[in-house]
């Protein structure tokens, strides 16, 4: 089903409803895609022209996302993807690699598909298969069979060291696509090779509490935040003797100025210079490098009035969303960290956030398209207009 507000082919941006400064973005919901309307939406990912949707009764959905009026056909004739036989809890996180969809459930597993016959412009014809769910059953298999593969996960309570004995709550590939990375409430931060599915590495108690988001910079180091507050970066090995010690990546540093647990993470600039976190008190701080090489605090977004639970980065904007139900746009800059606009309209907290770079047809601005998820089972079309 999908909800279109009443408008003209052109979107028309009245002052009443949008900032009204000429230098200031305009936008406006143009679509509000009730996708999951007994389930909220927990997840979404873009793909080219695909909008993938995920919600808590572990249903994933497929839209075309080049048009609206490609959405409304998706709508009726797309595929559905479900979790192993129809279960698999809320879907937490989902990320592509070439024509493998991966996506993370409540159920502490991660569940990997295959997507046939890729035809963009038809988006009912497309089918998709379940290959494997991770850890897979010759990687639990191996791994019971001896007895140092055990870890204790909880109070007279072991299992094998593959296992996500929580819900893994996001993914992460790195830049060739050879690993994916998951990190769960249960505390551990894991390392999956992506041609066999295979778990490589896994950090036990990486953090004192839930890990709830995990990002990738482009010259490898990993980002995981966390409930009890702290962010912790890794870096894979280049020291021989941890290579030896089959130690594949090691913790480089601790950042530790949030007042409250982190909830989201997101990576801009120049090989993702910029790192930004999203914490349960509303605020959202941006990290850069400094000279010496150590990660510090160069500026404090505020404007949200509760929780940040998501975070992305579209070209040059930071969207943060909120459990205060507000979408809010921010300039990616380490010198320049001002509110652009915020986007209302959804009707329960947002939990997820993507986006893409539009053609614009004037030549003086810059054209976006932001989807949103929420706890109000919609997903929001945002179009933001950005004079030059």
């Amino acid at each position: 089903m999908i909800q279109f507000q009443e408008s003209e082919d052109e979107p028309d941006f009245s002052q009443e409803d949008h900032l009204t400064s000429s230098s200031q973005p305009l936008h406006q919901c143009i679509a509000t895609l009730v996708c999951h309307t007994a389930s909220y939406i927990s997840s979404l990912t873009l793909a080219g022209k695909r909008l993938y949707t995920g919600s808590n009764d572990g249903v994933v959905r497929l839209w075309n996302a080049n048009t609206l009026e490609t959405l409304a056909e998706a709508s009726s004739n797309g595929d559905v993807i479900t979790g192993d036989r129809g279960g698999g809890g809320a879907v937490k996180s989902l990320v592509i690699l070439a024509d493998k969809l991966f996506t993370a459930h409540q159920d502490h597993k991660i569940r990997v598909w295959k997507i046939n016959d890729v035809v963009e412009e038809d988006v009912g014809g497309k089918k998709y298969m379940h290959l494997a769910t991770m850890p897979t059953i010759s990687d639990r298999f191996a791994k019971c069979l001896m007895p140092k593969n055990q870890v204790e996960i909880r109070r007279h309570k072991k299992a094998s060291w593959v296992h996500h004995v929580d819900a893994v709550s996001g993914l992460a590939l790195s830049r060739d696509g050879t690993l994916l990375y998951s990190v769960s409430w249960d505390r551990t931060l894991k390392i999956w090779r992506t041609t066999d599915f295979k778990c490589l590495e896994s950090f036990t108690n990486a953090h004192d509490d839930a890990i709830n988001a995990v990002a990738l910079s482009e010259n490898g180091d990993i980002y995981t935040g966390s409930s009890d507050q702290r962010i912790k970066v890794w870096r894979k090995n280049i020291n021989e003797e941890n290579v030896k010690k089959k130690r594949k990546h090691s913790l480089v540093a601790i950042l530790s100025e949030h007042n409250s647990g982190i909830n989201a993470l997101a990576l801009s600039g120049t090989n993702g210079s910029l790192l930004h976190s999203g914490g349960s008190d509303g605020s959202i701080l941006v990290w850069e490098r400094d000279d010496g090489g150590d990660i510090v605090v160069v500026g404090m977004l505020r404007g949200h009035t509760e929780s940040v639970l998501c975070l992305a980065v579209v070209s040059d904007i930071l969207c943060s969303g909120s459990a205060d139900k507000t979408v809010r746009l921010w300039k990616c800059s380490a010198k320049d960290y001002s509110c652009l606009a915020m986007l209302e309209g959804h009707l329960g907290p947002v939990k997820c956030l993507t986006g893409a770079f539009r053609d614009s047809r004037k030549a003086d601005e810059a054209s976006y398209h932001i989807y949103s998820g929420g706890l109000d089972s919609q997903v929001k079309v945002w179009q933001v207009l950005v004079p030059a």
